[in-house]
């Protein structure tokens, strides 16, 4: 079959960039289950603006690998159509500003189909969505809308923060039978990390601790791992040790694990490039309070984008949870 000479060179544990290892983990899926087609505006012969599908279209075909109109709408609809006849379609949306024109379809039919059959219909749906800022684009190009799906009951969210993640979580998402939003995080689509094809993957909806520490935790997930990680490096000169928690998994959230980390160092920021406000870290400090409230030795803590209009790229640095930011938020817990 197309693709099984790189399948096979691709075997052994090896460095790769992010979106190298998704596509990796497409060309995969699609040498493993005849029924996995990927769909999108550019994704076949372009390879999609990112480059991300490169090279599938050639060699999985163009029944396999389609490109569509420009019509966000028209690709999930028909995305839930393939799935309802047994197919497991992997849609991308171009830019996450993209995927409002969707947003009827996918929490009006995608995310209650399942319920509305009283269980009898599954739509194995993976909806790919390129998200968050720091590269520059212009409007409509740098959103961060994932608290705008998790609220949907039926819909799981996801977003990979590394290479290796990448890979596996999107294995897990197209084998999934319910439908997965899959937020790909854009600024990291360059960075390399190694990756075992041979492996199995971290459970989907599993958090991970990527840096042990005692003092105060860290939680994140997709661009803002790597963020926390340079913060906690930074606090390390000072003295301080922070954990970070890599969420990997917005809806369902494993708060066991970010209370299980609560618990170890009694304080918790939350740092996510998502407005604060409604966001994830509103819900985890929440879930924390009711959870472990005598545990806690501070205030829980956001860090995140402001309640505004994503800004022109110029600003977007001031817009963007940096170091400064995250540290000064480490400073007020740690003064309590």
């Amino acid at each position: 079959m197309p693709g099984t000479n790189s399948r096979t060179a691709a075997a052994a544990p090896h460095e790769m960039p992010l979106a190298k290892a998704i596509n990796e983990s497409l060309r995969h899926a699609l040498e493993e289950d005849p029924k996995v087609l990927v769909m999108g505006e550019d994704v076949g012969r372009l390879g999609g603006v990112f480059r991300v599908t490169d090279g599938l279209q050639k060699d999985f075909g163009e029944d396999r690998v389609i490109d569509s109109p420009l019509a966000e709408s028209g690709i999930v609809g028909t995305a839930i159509g393939l799935a309802l006849r047994g197919y497991r379609p992997v849609v991308e949306i171009q830019f996450d500003g993209f995927v409002f024109p969707a947003y009827d379809q996918i929490v009006t039919q995608l995310a209650k189909m399942h319920a509305r059959s009283m269980g009898k219909v599954r739509l194995p749906v993976v909806i790919r969505i390129p998200y968050g800022g720091g590269i520059g684009a212009v409007e409509h190009h740098s959103e961060s809308p994932e608290a705008l799906f998790a609220h949907v009951a039926g819909l799981k969210v996801v977003s990979p923060s590394n290479a290796s993640d990448a890979y596996w979580m999107m294995q897990q998402a197209i084998q999934n039978d319910d439908p997965v939003i899959y937020f790909e995080p854009k600024r990291r689509y360059y960075e390399r990390g190694t990756v075992n094809t041979a492996a199995a993957g971290r459970p989907l909806h599993l958090a991970q601790v990527v840096r042990g520490g005692t003092d105060l935790t860290l939680a994140c997930y997709g661009p803002t791992v790597r963020t926390c990680l340079e913060a906690a490096e930074e606090a390390e000169r000072e003295g301080r040790s922070l954990e970070v928690l890599d969420l990997r998994s917005i809806s369902p959230m494993d708060f066991d694990s970010v209370e299980a980390s609560l618990r170890r160092t009694g304080r918790l920021v939350v740092v996510h490039e998502a407005p604060v406000f409604f966001g994830a870290g509103a819900e985890i400090a929440a879930r924390m309070t009711e959870r472990c409230f005598h545990h806690l030795e501070a205030p829980v803590l956001r860090v995140g984008g402001y309640h505004m209009p994503y800004p022109p790229s110029q600003f977007e640095e001031e817009y963007l949870p940096n170091l400064d930011r995250i540290l000064y938020a480490v400073d007020r817990a740690m003064a309590f």
